[in-house]
Order: structure tokens, then sequence, then C-alpha cells
């Protein structure tokens, strides 16, 4: 197992890593917008965990193409068509494999929070 790290993402709160390398795929941990305020519009929190998420993969050798899966977490299942139509931006005509799972609330009171299996 190799740790992933990069100094573009916020360092992990906990006792966790970013990302692990592994098999021939990388975990990259649940992503919150970190150090924006929980004030930041959705579609920005959005695009915001995404680049977290693609900094991450691609610090451990892969890129956004070769992402296979990722989860989202909301805080309000409401947000599902904003989320929806900024994760659409970001990605293009990639789609990858993934759930949006409604939580009642997230850490600090963000919006969103996003983990991502990539292959490489």
């Amino acid at each position: 197992m190799n740790i992933i790290h990069t100094n573009k993402v916020a360092d992990p709160a906990g006792h966790y890593s970013q990302g692990v390398r592994m098999n021939g795929f990388i975990f990259v941990s649940g992503q919150l917008p970190v150090g924006y305020p929980v004030e930041t519009p959705l579609d920005e929190q959005v695009t915001i965990v995404l680049q977290q998420m693609k900094d991450i993969v691609e610090a451990g050798g892969s890129s956004l193409e070769q992402v296979v899966k990722t989860t989202l977490y909301i805080s309000d299942v409401n947000d599902w068509p904003a989320v929806n139509a900024a994760y659409a931006k970001f990605f293009g005509e990639h789609k990858p494999a993934r759930s949006i799972v409604p939580v009642p609330a997230l850490h600090y009171g963000y919006k969103i929070e996003v983990e991502a299996i990539a292959s490489f």
C-alpha cells in the first residue's frame, strides 16, 4: 500500500490518508471543501471537492479519466439537481459509476463530500 499526499489539498484532520494506491487502484478519502467558507455556493463546493479529488488522483499517478467510481454525500436531497449539474460540468463526457447519498449533516456544516476510486 502506498500513501498518496499532495500539498494541493488540506492535510487530513484525522488518522487517515488523502489517498491510497494499491493493486491497480487509487482510493481517495472523503473530501470536504475545507478552507472555504461554509456559505460557499453549492456549485462551487462541488467543484472544489471534485478538484481536490482530481489532485489526489493525479498525485497517485492517474487521471480524471481513470476515475471509475465516486460517492457523493449531500446534506440535502433537494440539492441533487444542482450537484448533478456541477458534477456533469466537471466530468464532461466521462461518466464513472456514482452514488449520491443524502445524509443528515456533514462535518463543519458543508453541503457535500466526495470520495472516489480510480484505476492507474
